[in-house]
């Protein structure tokens, strides 16, 4: 069962911690409106001349820090300038709670073997880092660096494919069934660019959907835009095998995408278990 809690919508995770410095030669009017000091950069990166790539304010305002800082980082890195902080503290705290139209995914989500979650699960021990079951063993991902990535898997035909949605928002057994597939497919495909310590939760992932969709924003589109920037980062940016030392507390809060994968999440942070053996 996957539950979905009262988060602010996100689109991906940060993969940097960086600095600010501020300026004050953008724009007025467009500053007049900015809300944050990244909504400032994207002021003043506008002034400058380099906003051609960018989406308008209002757009660009719908989405996440995380994804406005890949939005801006180019162009400010162009520019000379330098981006504000964006790290897992400013990501407020929320206590799950369930939405009942999205709690099951068994119906949708059958492992390989046949078997459901529940039954996925049966007999298996959580032991901090490993995830023990009778037969198999998972152990927790961190980030992976760029040397240990296979060949091809940054090129441009290495891409999401999450397919639009094409059905409607007030039907929540096609919303649940929709993003249960496109969460287990954006997963595994940020493993392959060795980012498993930096995926988003099914709670982050669903908020997104809303947000961007409510906004008149497509949500495949803009998750294959946010994939691509993550790709052309991971050709030039190292990362960290992990961004905390967080554990899961309980299997309660895990669940197998696949015969190979569970993904654990406390609504905040989100961590992946990948089979052993």
């Amino acid at each position: 069962m996957r539950d979905v809690g009262v988060w602010p919508g996100s689109a991906v995770t940060a993969i940097l911690v960086v600095s600010w410095i501020s300026t004050a030669s953008a724009d007025e009017a467009c500053l007049a409106s900015a809300q944050s000091e990244l909504e400032r950069l994207y002021c003043e990166v506008v002034e400058l001349g380099d906003g051609a790539g960018l989406p308008s304010l209002v757009d660009f305002k719908r989405n996440d820090q995380s994804v406005q800082v890949l939005l801006l980082r180019q162009p400010a890195k162009r520019l000379g300038l330098t981006l504000p902080e964006v790290s897992a503290s400013h990501i407020p705290e929320a206590k799950p709670e369930p939405d009942p139209a999205m709690q099951s995914r068994e119906s949708a989500s059958e492992s390989v073997s046949g078997l459901s979650i529940n039954q996925r699960l049966a007999g298996c021990q959580l032991r901090g880092e490993v995830i023990q079951c009778p037969e198999e063993v998972y152990e927790l991902v961190g980030n992976r660096t760029l040397a240990s990535l296979e060949y091809g898997v940054l090129k441009p035909s290495n891409r999401l494919d999450i397919v639009p949605f094409g059905g409607k928002y007030n039907d929540n057994e096609a919303v649940r069934s929709y993003l249960s597939a496109a969460y287990d497919r954006y997963i595994l495909k940020m493993l392959t660019i060795g980012l498993g310590a930096n995926t988003m939760s099914f709670t982050a992932f669903h908020n997104a959907f809303h947000t961007l969709e409510s906004g008149g924003v497509d949500f495949s589109e803009r998750m294959e835009q946010t994939y691509e920037l993550l790709k052309q980062d991971r050709k030039t940016l190292n990362v960290t095998t992990r961004n905390h030392d967080e554990l899961p507390e309980s299997l309660s809060l895990c669940e197998p995408i696949d015969r190979d994968v569970i993904v654990c999440d406390n609504v905040g942070t989100n961590w992946v278990f990948v089979r052993t053996n």
